[in-house]
């Protein structure tokens, strides 16, 4: 944020609590001056000032929040999301003159908001345009580049849903997941606020039309806003006045210039004939060029008279479509032909891909191939243009490529079924072997090893598991939303299963509430009372982590409904996550109640590390309902437990309730004791949320003992901690070490 963003929020805070500046100044204790200063963007208030500053003008939670993260001197992060500039980029010059012009309108300050919409057919090369544009003028846009691709013509017919990508943009941004809110249009709001402040450059790649791209609009001055569709967009040109640019296919000049850049200007020269005949055989199209100008690459003695005679016959292919210039499966099919038998077949299970975007083990999995053959095919393909890579070394496949490859497994009957299974055991297996690195609670084992063909990875810390849950999270997503094979039903709700832990540790409440969801319509079809608590208890948690506590009473009351057909193992899980959920709620002793019946169950197991965990949860609600010497004594049983089970996480938790209780009955020696045991175990788990927790609860205790500098020590490492992870607490802490409280 910025002062003007602040001053903007602080006025329409004013405004709507009907005080005038004079007003404010009387309630508050701020001067006058101050406050102007503050809303015409000149000045920026110290977190003390601006509590006095919000609480008389009763600001929802929503409003504190959005006000204390505008206060907040922050370094932001320029996301750099654009692919790479294609190094063989020719022609389009009447196009670059046209899209330089707009360009300059932000360069110029002209105060427009600046939107061009560059439409075309399929592969007529917007998206090359695009970037390359992006790439040019990159260095007058010094707060980065947002790339997302709308999918919006994939074979399954489902776009990516704006939300989904403004979550993405916000991230990029800096916002801290648990700061983003649940629906469309908040979300688009919050973008616009952050990008009113920015320089950047937005493209939207491959939009549907123009309600799709619409909430993606940054609507501000200082950015430039690319699209790309095969629709023409004309509404946004009518409401946002975005300038419309028309790609065709490329002349016959062009063509061969494009081609040259591929094969060799000399190739061409020596049989210009053959040359124009072979880009009038792509009819100019750039994808179909490109695709044929990598084939005649990788056979440098290749005439191209011998090339177009074989490309005109490949257009008697039965796949050949009726228009000449959309006609691309020609061009393709040549390509494909001169695929080795093996890399082939890798191809077409490669087109089953859900997703805009595979990493090399998800491609792997689905044609049910060895990870260093994989890579030989995903190599073959890349040469061939039948594969591109994303900014993240991912590999993408045109929507076009797709579509025949697609139409090539049916043809040749290949296993869609077996792929798809693969495919989501891939994702499964390698996230439950993930967890163990981000977790200690017990998950659901899979009763089944993974299909043959299924690839492993090697997961060895929690790094490497954080690193391979993002890479394959677009995956996730785009699987559960599009494989709809009855026979995957149960695979699908196991995949959101294991994924819980993931978005629940990263605190990506909005993502896991959306699988969850899934999860839970998915169990409640196949009737599996433990794939609905399961499910039911991450979308409880996970509405209670994001303020919606009320909402989390529907999956309380669906989870109680299934305790009489549970094992009394998934029952002690089910009354630890009621409990949770109800001490959230602050209805404490429903939640003593169910954690008891949840300790009973678990004593009954034998499961000493589930034992020791529960009973830290008897001792936190019975600490916040003032029975401090109980919580002790339920505490100092827990710990041996945990210590025993190797659960240092939960150890940690519980030493933070020992401290709390003893802080209570006044024990403040032994409050600090325990905190700075509880900060020890969460450091070594690399546990930075619940470190700065501690180091608040200890900082408390050290104001009471008259420790004013060691308390402010405390608050600047608890708010350290939180602004490393993007929490929002992170100024909320600050402003105590600024002006602590009262002890």
């Amino acid at each position: 944020m910025d002062e003007k963003t602040f001053g903007r929020l602080l006025r329409e805070a004013r405004q709507r609590a009907l005080f005038t500046l004079e007003r404010l100044a009387e309630v508050s204790g701020v001067s006058v001056r101050a406050i102007s200063d503050m809303e015409r963007g000149q000045s920026l208030p110290r977190q003390a000032t601006l509590r006095e500053l919000m609480d008389p003008l009763g600001l929802d939670e929503d409003e504190r929040r959005r006000l204390v993260r505008a206060s907040t001197r922050s370094t932001r992060q320029v996301p750099r999301q654009l692919p790479p500039d294609l190094a063989v980029f020719r022609g389009r010059e009447e196009a670059l003159t046209a899209v330089h012009a707009i360009t300059s309108q932000v360069a110029a300050r002209c105060g427009q908001v600046v939107i061009a919409a560059v439409g075309g057919m399929a592969g007529v090369g917007k998206t090359t345009l695009a970037v390359h544009w992006a790439h040019q003028v990159a260095k007058h846009f010094p707060d980065g580049q947002l790339y997302v691709n709308l999918r919006g013509f994939e074979n399954s017919g489902r776009p990516l849903d704006p939300g989904e990508a403004l979550a993405g943009f916000l991230g990029a941004l800096g916002v801290p997941s648990s700061d983003i809110p649940r629906g469309t249009e908040e979300r688009s709001a919050l973008f616009r606020e952050q990008a009113a402040s920015r320089q950047l450059i937005v493209v939207l790649d491959n939009a549907r039309d123009a309600d799709q791209a619409r909430p993606l609009l940054p609507a501000a001055p200082g950015c430039l806003t690319i699209l790309t569709s095969r629709s023409r967009l004309s509404a946004l040109a009518t409401a946002e006045g975005a300038s419309l640019i028309s790609l065709d296919v490329w002349t016959q000049p062009e063509a061969v210039a494009a081609l040259a850049a591929r094969i060799g200007a000399k190739r061409c020269r020596a049989e210009p004939e053959d040359a124009a005949r072979l880009v009038e055989l792509c009819g100019h199209l750039p994808l179909a060029i490109a695709v044929v100008g990598a084939q005649l690459s990788a056979e440098p003695r290749m005439s191209l008279r011998l090339a177009a005679r074989e490309l005109a016959e490949a257009r008697l292919d039965t796949l050949s479509a009726g228009d000449r210039r959309a006609d691309v499966r020609a061009v393709f099919s040549w390509s494909y032909r001169a695929l080795t038998p093996d890399t082939a077949r890798f191809f077409r299970y490669l087109a089953l891909h859900p997703g805009s975007v595979v990493s090399a083990e998800a491609a792997a999995s689905l044609a049910g191939a060895e990870m260093t053959v994989a890579r030989r095919h995903l190599g073959e393909l890349t040469s061939a243009s039948l594969l591109s890579r994303d900014a993240d070394g991912r590999y993408m496949l045109h929507d076009l490529v797709r579509a025949y490859g697609t139409e090539l497994a049916e043809q040749e009957q290949d296993d869609r079924s077996a792929a798809e299974t693969r495919l989501l055991d891939y994702l499964r297996h390698n996230a439950h072997a993930a967890n163990h690195f981000l977790d200690t609670r017990r998950g659901i084992e899979p009763t089944e090893p993974p299909v043959p063909g299924a690839v492993r990875v090697a997961i060895g810390n929690r790094e490497e598991a954080l690193d391979w849950f993002g890479q394959e999270e677009p995956t996730v997503a785009a699987a559960l939303r599009s494989l709809d094979d009855p026979r995957l039903l149960r695979h699908r709700m196991h995949l959101t299963l294991d994924w819980q832990t993931y978005f629940a540790v990263m605190g990506r409440w909005a993502e896991e509430m959306t699988i969850q969801r899934i999860g839970l319509d998915v169990a409640l079809v196949l009737d599996d009372p433990v794939a609905v608590t399961r499910n039911c208890a991450g979308l409880a948690s996970a509405l209670a982590q994001t303020g919606h506590v009320d909402e989390a009473d529907e999956q309380v009351d669906l989870i109680l409904r299934q305790l009489h057909r549970l094992s009394p193992a998934e029952r002690a899980f089910a009354e630890r996550s009621v409990g949770w959920v109800r001490s959230r709620q602050e209805r404490y002793t429903e939640a003593l109640d169910h954690s008891a019946r949840a300790l009973a169950l678990f004593r009954t197991l034998g499961d000493s590390g589930a034992v020791g965990r529960e009973l830290n949860a008897v001792g936190s609600y019975r600490a916040m309902l003032g029975d401090h010497r109980a919580a002790v004594a339920s505490c100092e049983e827990a710990i041996p437990l945990l210590r025993e089970s190797g659960n240092r996480r939960d150890e940690a938790a519980t030493w933070d309730s020992l401290g709390y209780a003893r802080h209570c009955l006044g024990d403040l020696d032994a409050a600090i004791a325990d905190y700075r045991t509880s900060l020890r175990l969460y450091e070594e788990v690399l546990d930075p949320y619940n470190q700065a927790e501690v180091f608040d609860h200890l900082a408390a205790v050290q104001l009471e003992r008259g420790g004013h500098a060691q308390a402010r020590e405390s608050w600047i490492r608890a708010a350290d901690l939180l602004k490393a992870i993007d929490s929002p607490r992170a100024a909320q802490v600050r402003a105590k070490a600024e002006s602590p409280p009262q002890p």
